[in-house]
């Protein structure tokens, strides 16, 4: 079995980061008056699991093909959460995983505390169960270093959303579910018991619950111990129109009893469910569950529980609040997820591939920009769906303004390099050389999952603000700023060539000129007011993405590049 390599770039906590807190200009949980309002994190943060460790949680979450992987998320009141690193540095097989493949690698991670250490557990459909941990430091600020090398525990296509419980005697069990996709059947949870230290199997797995009918889809399961009970709490029903499982059993491996303890009710959450039970240091109890918001992907949410009759009642009498109380907390720091980067310190913690990295595709500078290499693009290039090197971060609001300045260095004719939201459907605002200049382009795909051609169309003709005067591979330079605003789920593009007066990109016309491969002329039609706005769309198994993308077509000596100065993400009037 292929190892993974990982390393945490853990460089937090609380103690470090007084007075140097990221706070959202579009989006923050924290009302500022004891209260808050769900999402607590508006970004997918899929099928969300947390651990307590005295006054600190600890918040990991599905991330598929995208690395680095397994983000690692802190908070001290599990409302204001920030990234502080990630567990998973590179993906393997790197054969497999050096281009992108969408929907696979890491699902449902749990995260649990054992005996001074961190231990996520992780499914990957097609190659088994993995393990990783890493030993707490005697203080949380010492917090960082790396995870150990990664183990598989059970081996084998089908097993996913695996989580672990230690029990009192030191014996440790497992349950986890099952992808119908490689097993052939769902529905079904197994328990098995594991060795003591949690590395391997040392029992076969029974079926504990079989969800049937009633409770179809029964899967991403968390174990926990409460009064003597086994405990597992699951999601049935679904993604979109599913709800929140609780059951209970005086044994680990079942029979259990179950009820659904949280549903939508009268709400606008749809398919509350999938998370983590939080009893805290103050002798609370809180639910973290994911909420499907289709383009933007699953957020997470956050719900008191009521154990006063004997389960886990979620939210009010099983339905989710949209506002209520913050959890009991000695913070009253308010943080959240960065989105922002100046690049002054290589790249923040919010970014991701689409498939391992690679240092042709970028590396930071001592400059304070970020330097994108344009990519060769295979001859049978149809969309982006299918190239690793995108820079991507998660929108994090369901409205707001990303705005960068880029300086794009062009040696050949056919680099380009530009802005894109990315998904199953794509649109990019690009910067492509043609001659002895530049031509704004609009790239946009539809059904890309689906091997469609992307279509791209002409906005404006560019003139070089610069150029090489040694002839020593020289190249035209565009120093440019790329905007794309965002309003629940309809994107515009704009540009300036002075950071303070900027035009429309245009809205998308309706045509047949595509681009099969990469050879065909580019259509040079113009955008026009009165064409189609584009919808951002999810991607497999994750929201719709924002970054960058850099490429070339028919390479005959050097690269270009896109020196990315910064990127702000701020609020929108549109």
């Amino acid at each position: 079995m292929s190892k993974f390599k990982f390393c945490l770039l853990l460089v937090t906590l609380y103690p470090l980061y007084v007075g140097a807190q990221y706070k959202s200009a579009v989006w923050s949980p924290d009302n500022g008056d004891g209260t808050y309002t769900n999402p607590v994190l508006y970004a997918d943060y899929s099928d969300p699991d947390v651990c307590a460790v005295g006054e600190d949680y600890y918040l990991t979450a599905s991330s598929f093909n995208c690395v680095p992987g397994l983000p690692i998320l802190h908070s001290k009141d599990l409302v204001n959460w920030e990234i502080v690193g990630h567990a998973l540095q590179e993906l393997e097989p790197k054969s497999l995983f050096d281009n992108p493949q969408h929907g696979k690698g890491v699902w449902a991670p749990s995260i649990r505390h054992h005996n001074d250490s961190l231990y996520i557990y992780w499914g990957d459909p097609d190659q088994g169960i993995f393990m990783v941990k890493r030993r707490l430091p005697k203080t949380l600020s010492q917090i960082g270093g790396e995870w150990s090398e990664p183990i598989c525990v059970i081996a084998g296509k089908g097993m996913i959303d695996p989580c672990p419980l230690w029990d009192e005697d030191g014996r440790c069990f497992l349950v986890n579910a099952w992808a119908n996709s490689r097993a052939g059947f769902n529905s079904v949870l197994s328990v098995r018991e594991l060795s003591a230290d949690g590395s391997r199997a040392i029992s076969q797995p029974r079926i504990a619950f079989d969800g049937g009918q009633e409770n179809h889809t029964a899967e991403g399961p968390k174990f926990y111990k409460r009064d003597g009970w086994y405990w597992l709490m699951c999601p049935a029903g679904g993604v979109e129109m599913g709800w929140q499982l609780a059951m209970r059993s005086r044994s680990p491996f079942g029979p259990y009893e179950w009820r659904r303890v949280m549903w939508q009710g009268n709400t606008d959450i749809n398919g509350p469910h999938q998370g983590a039970w939080v009893h805290t240091a103050f002798g609370e109890d809180w639910f973290l569950h994911f909420n499907d918001k289709g383009a933007y992907g699953r957020v997470v949410c956050l719900q008191p529980v009521d154990w006063s009759g004997g389960w886990p009642m979620m939210g009010k009498n099983g339905e989710p609040y949209t506002r209520y109380l913050k959890p009991k907390s000695s913070s009253k720091i308010m943080v959240n997820p960065q989105e922002n980067d100046e690049f002054s310190d290589g790249l923040g913690l919010q970014w991701q591939w689409h498939a391992n990295y690679h240092q042709f595709y970028g590396q930071p500078s001592a400059a304070g920009i970020y330097r994108l290499y344009t990519m060769d693009l295979p001859s049978d290039f149809r969309s982006l769906w299918d190239i690793p090197n995108l820079l991507l971060q998660k929108p994090t609001a369901p409205r707001f303004t990303a705005t960068a300045k880029v300086r794009f260095a062009a040696k050949e004719d056919g680099q380009y390099a530009g802005l894109v939201m990315m998904g199953r459907d794509y649109s990019a605002l690009i910067i492509r050389r043609d001659g002895d200049g530049f031509l704004l382009q609009r790239h946009t795909c539809i059904n890309a999952d689906e091997g469609q051609a992307e279509k791209r169309q002409t906005v404006a003709a560019l003139q070089p603000s610069d150029l090489d005067s040694i002839p020593y591979s020289p190249a035209i330079y565009l120093d440019l700023f790329l905007r794309l605003t965002v309003k629940d789920g309809i994107v515009n593009f704009y540009y300036s060539l002075d950071g303070n007066h900027f035009k429309s990109a245009g809205k998308l016309e309706q045509s047949d000129a595509g681009l099969g491969s990469a050879g065909p002329e580019l259509a040079q039609s113009q955008f026009k007011s009165g064409g189609e706005p584009f919808r951002m769309r999810q991607g497999k198994w994750i929201g719709a993405k924002l970054g960058f993308v850099a490429a070339c077509i028919d390479r005959k000596d050097s690269r270009g590049w896109l020196d990315i100065d910064w990127i702000r993400i701020t609020s929108t009037n549109e």
